[in-house]
């Protein structure tokens, strides 16, 4: 890299953009994966994130929002032991400070519904308890993530919700690279 000129950085540069415009079409295929995996739940991954996106669209939740509930436990099949913090770290270019911590947290704040089935604190999210952002991941939960395990809920396609995902994706809100996406405008 060190050898590198402004010549063969402008063509890395011009990759670079082209690859990172497939980033919608790469997430969505990753969230595909989550297709047939019911972890014992009554279904699959990918029906719960689209429930738990259905639910928030459907609630009048913002695009940005939305594209955060449809994504936020993309990280499943990567991060098994931080899924939250997986999802976060795809969203974070793309959403608002409130939106990435919501998916950043949403594991600790889901476990009230269960971690004492399992010997764990129930009570783990009071951690955040003084968080400016307690209040929206507690609600995200109750409203949105912790209802969407059911069978009989009529959730809208992925392909209602790929346009979305397109736009909330199309240009980074932060990101150090930035500059080098700007480039190309």
């Amino acid at each position: 890299m060190k050898e590198g000129t402004k010549e063969d950085w402008e063509i890395i540069g011009g990759e670079y953009r082209a690859f990172a415009k497939g980033l919608p079409d790469r997430v969505l295929d990753h969230l595909r994966l989550l297709d047939g995996d019911f972890g014992g739940f009554p279904v699959d991954r990918l029906e719960h994130s689209l429930q738990t996106a259905t639910r928030a669209h459907r609630d009048g939740r913002d695009e940005e929002y939305v594209v955060m509930a449809l994504l936020h436990d993309i990280g499943d099949t990567l991060g098994s032991y931080n899924h939250p913090e997986v999802a976060a770290s795809i969203l974070k270019p793309f959403v608002s400070e409130e939106n990435y911590w919501i998916c950043q947290n949403h594991g600790a704040f889901q476990g009230y519904y269960y971690f004492h089935h399992l010997g764990m604190d129930q009570n783990a999210r009071d951690a955040f308890k003084d968080h400016e952002h307690y209040e929206a991941c507690r609600v995200f939960c109750e409203k949105y993530d912790q209802a969407a395990f059911d069978p009989d809920y009529k959730s809208e396609p992925l392909e209602f919700f790929e346009p979305m995902v397109r736009r909330v994706m199309a240009r980074p809100r932060e990101s150090m690279y930035k500059v080098a996406m700007e480039e190309e405008a």
